[in-house]
């Protein structure tokens, strides 16, 4: 199973997970709050406790930060895949304007009230 974890009060995080709903017509992903029971017993603790990464899981291996981004992405194939090239600058670099983004997402992106649930067209391709 293919899993994008995601902060579900976070505007940014969501934003993301519409587009990938939108564009990944073969439903190859499933989505999950980084705040649910399953996120919970399937990650290490330091991913739901700081949610302070989007979390990716491929074949039994995570991945975070921008190297999530990108493999998810580019798991759409088409185009998509064309975005590995951005593996080309030093993952430490990429992170670092990850982080930064990230840090400051609730400010420029907005942060929910409450985390996001599912629509009925949606129920399918969440984990809750």
């Amino acid at each position: 199973m293919k899993v994008i974890f995601f902060d579900g009060y976070c505007g940014l995080c969501n934003g993301f997970i519409d587009f990938m709903m939108k564009v990944d017509k073969r439903g190859i992903f499933k989505f999950c709050a980084l705040q649910s029971d399953y996120a919970k017993t399937t990650l290490n603790q330091e991913d739901v406790i700081d949610l302070k990464s989007l979390v990716v899981l491929l074949e039994g291996k995570t991945y975070r930060k921008s190297k999530g981004v990108l493999l998810a992405v580019s798991e759409l194939g088409g185009p998509w895949k064309c975005l590995l090239i951005l593996r080309l600058f030093p993952t430490a670099f990429s992170d670092r304007i990850y982080d930064l983004v990230a840090k400051n997402r609730y400010t420029l992106f907005g942060k929910r009230d409450t985390c996001r649930l599912p629509t009925t067209e949606e129920k399918m391709r969440f984990i809750v």
